[in-house]
């Protein structure tokens, strides 16, 4: 039975500063586009666009951004109770437009400062999922704050996911990123990876899509996407299953999951979720429209 509600997502709320145009480095880029961004936030705005009840934990600035935010999550449907603002800035992504490897400057301020009192610790039984991100992991105090919050949601029931969308110029130690997902998997964790991810990370160019399942498993986790070139993996030690990308998703993490999570909490199949999960990624939709929840449900009946 589903609970009152379907994601408590928490970490990175930030703008990013896009290059309009594709080049390679930030000199380069002459004109930029601003987006609202961090990924627990686009979780929760995509879960929010399949009718799901989501809620966001994040921090930004008292400052112009910051309400920037703050009403952009509030016209998507997301629920912005556990989002504070605090006297650091807004933290600021300069990145470029690419289609595989985007190079960026982070300007970090307000992100990493959240709060154990912004977290509704009284009503952790009544959520459905708990997700964070390598990225929300990167800095103290949210780092000490996101492991207490994910201890407390796995004892809850929660279902703890983690996107470990790590970069090396957010979280320069390699080891200490290594260290704080596997506290993540330890909690039964869903673990989300793409194979850039994987190969900053664990520095492997050549990432087998079964020994990286076997990996996150190992160290805890209950069940594990990898996202490669080619198609996506899913496994959870008694099942595995490949699914082959039919069109170009680039950039569109965010959405996979978002269907992914939404069927596990519909108790669909592994299997399903990952194809759910696919569908969300190729609707190419602003994200300020709804999705209709049968549209990432409608290949399954015939699969």
């Amino acid at each position: 039975m589903r609970r009152t509600i379907d994601i408590l997502s928490a970490g990175e709320l930030l703008v990013d500063f896009v290059t309009a145009e594709f080049v390679q480095t930030i000199d380069e880029g002459s004109l930029f586009k601003r987006i609202p961004g961090g990924n627990p936030a686009n979780i929760a705005i995509n879960m929010a666009r399949l009718g799901n009840k989501a809620m966001l934990a994040a921090t930004v600035g008292n400052d112009d951004m910051g309400r920037v935010l703050i009403n952009h999550l509030n016209r998507s449907g997301v629920d912005t109770t556990c989002v504070a603002q605090v006297e650091e800035p807004t933290t600021l992504i300069l990145a470029t437009r690419a289609a595989t490897n985007s190079n960026l400057q982070v300007y970090r301020g307000a992100d990493s400062m959240l709060s154990i009192r912004q977290f509704p610790f009284q009503s952790f039984e009544n959520i459905g999922v708990f997700h964070t991100t390598c990225f929300a992991l990167s800095k103290n105090p949210s780092q000490h704050v996101i492991l207490q919050a994910a201890e407390r949601a796995q004892r809850a029931g929660c279902l703890v996911s983690i996107d470990v969308n790590y970069s090396e110029k957010i979280f320069p130690d390699r080891i200490e990123a290594k260290k704080a997902v596997s506290e993540i998997c330890r909690y039964k964790a869903l673990v989300k990876i793409s194979d850039l991810d994987w190969k900053r990370l664990y520095e492997d160019n050549a990432p087998a899509p079964e020994a990286v399942i076997e990996h996150f498993l190992k160290i805890g986790a209950s069940q594990v996407c990898f996202i490669g070139e080619k198609g996506c993996w899913v496994g959870n030690g008694s099942e595995t299953h490949s699914i082959p990308h039919r069109q170009d998703t680039t950039g569109a993490g965010d959405a996979f999951l978002a269907g992914y999570l939404t069927a596990r909490l519909d108790d669909k199949s592994l299997l399903d979720a990952a194809i759910a999960g696919r569908r969300m990624a190729e609707l190419k939709l602003p994200l300020t429209d709804r999705v209709a929840r049968e549209h990432i449900y409608e290949e399954l009946e015939s699969h």
